[in-house]
């Protein structure tokens, strides 16, 4: 039998100090773990508190293109330093902002509000204005659309205005804030002319047409010749003054302008219907359109449907607008009559007959249909054509929003 060694005696005491070494490097394998643990879970929840501070912000983008789309704001486009704010308070505690700023209120449930935006002034709050040429040292003084008509579609002339929208979502002590610049969706329109027919067109009297391309900011009243200080495009975007299916005649004081002023033909080109005009088929046209009205729209703002065939508005059976300013686009099925001042900005289609007894002015484009002869020998018309006046007023009240661009802006 082989006998036991035994421990020298510096070797007394090593397997304690071999446990000790053991259990220490295990401790500290714990607690490192223990401290990553701690790490990773602080991290998710700064990733968890910043996905939800992005959501808040989105979120707030959201109200901002619903308040813009229910005409809550309405920048001015005459005044590029427009802007709006909304604010997290309730109606009556608005801050009060400067001459080129609108305050509003949130319109979040009460008790149910989400903080993307803030009670008082500073930089969190959900700020709408329009995209400009503004620098760090100079006040805007420009304000750049989009016009899908040119190469280079975002310009300062013409187009759709570019609205610029800045969201801060806040969640604990994490913030986000997002910058994006929208359009509201356009429309190409088909249009023949300032005022196109499908019938022979007469202008007598009072009629004043112009087809070149005028400015959507064109004050109303002007007339030709002095819509020439409104022009853009020059001939590139001008269309005839008068277009018909038919034969147009003039005479009397009437001006018609364009290229070329008038434009008659046989060649069976008017519109199949007013979808032709926004390249819809007929049902998606009647969809968009929404249901009919009897009844004299006051003001004759939006997307507008007349059905003059169920009611009479006048004496002789016809709608007759007595007055008042209108935008949009509106269509009759029947015969229109207009009567007292009228001003329109945007498109209007008419399948009958149109007769104008008082003061019309149109920014945008007149279409008749017509059963006869059309003839403008009462009171005074003035049809000034608009491609913006079209596209703004349609995007307004019929479209959808475009996003151009969309960025996360880093906080310090």
């Amino acid at each position: 039998m082989k006998p036991k060694r035994m421990a020298k005696p510096g070797e007394r005491g090593i397997a304690l100090v071999m446990a000790l070494i053991s259990l220490l490097v295990v401790a500290v394998i714990a607690v490192v773990l223990m401290t990553s643990l701690n790490i990773e879970r602080r991290v998710s929840g700064n990733d968890l508190r910043d996905s939800q501070a992005l959501n808040l912000a989105e979120a707030g983008v959201g109200e901002a293109l619903s308040r813009i789309r229910n005409f809550d704001i309405s920048l001015s486009q005459a005044n590029p330093r427009s802007v709006a704010q909304i604010f997290l308070t309730s109606a009556g505690s608005v801050p009060v902002l400067g001459t080129d700023s609108i305050g509003i209120e949130t319109k979040q449930p009460a008790g149910q509000w989400l903080t993307y935006t803030a009670p008082g002034k500073g930089p969190d709050v959900l700020t709408v204005e329009f995209k400009t040429n503004r620098t760090a040292s100079q006040p805007p003084t420009l304000i750049y659309r989009y016009d899908t008509n040119l190469s280079q579609p975002i310009n300062t002339a013409s187009g759709l205005p570019i609205y610029r929208i800045t969201s801060t979502g806040t969640k604990g002590n994490s913030r986000v804030r997002i910058v994006t610049e929208v359009i509201q969706k356009p429309y190409n329109v088909n249009v023949k002319g300032a005022f196109a027919a499908n019938q022979p067109i007469n202008f007598l009297g009072n009629g004043n047409v112009c087809g070149m391309n005028h400015l959507a900011t064109t004050p109303t009243g002007t007339s030709v010749p002095a819509c020439a200080a409104y022009e853009i495009g020059g001939l590139a975007q001008a269309l005839p003054g008068g277009w018909s299916d038919s034969t147009i005649s003039s005479g009397g004081s009437s001006h018609i302008q364009g290229n070329p002023p008038m434009s008659g033909s046989n060649l069976n080109m008017f519109y199949s219907g007013p979808w032709d005009m926004f390249g819809m088929g007929q049902s998606e046209y009647y969809s968009w359109l929404g249901g009919s009205t009897n009844v004299e729209p006051n003001p004759p703002n939006g997307i507008i449907y007349l059905d003059n065939n169920t009611t009479t508005q006048d004496a002789t059976g016809n709608y007759a607008y007595h007055g008042g300013d209108g935008e949009g686009f509106m269509y009759v099925d029947g015969d229109m009559h207009i009567n007292g001042n009228f001003t329109y900005r945007g498109l209007i289609y008419v399948e009958g007959q149109l007769d104008i007894n008082g003061t019309c002015w149109i920014l945008g484009g007149l279409v008749c249909k017509g059963k006869t002869l059309i003839g403008i020998a009462n009171g005074t018309l003035t049809v000034l054509y608009s491609g913006d006046a079209i596209s703004q007023a349609l995007a307004k009240y019929g479209g959808q929003f475009v996003t151009l661009a969309w960025r996360e802006v880093p906080l310090n």
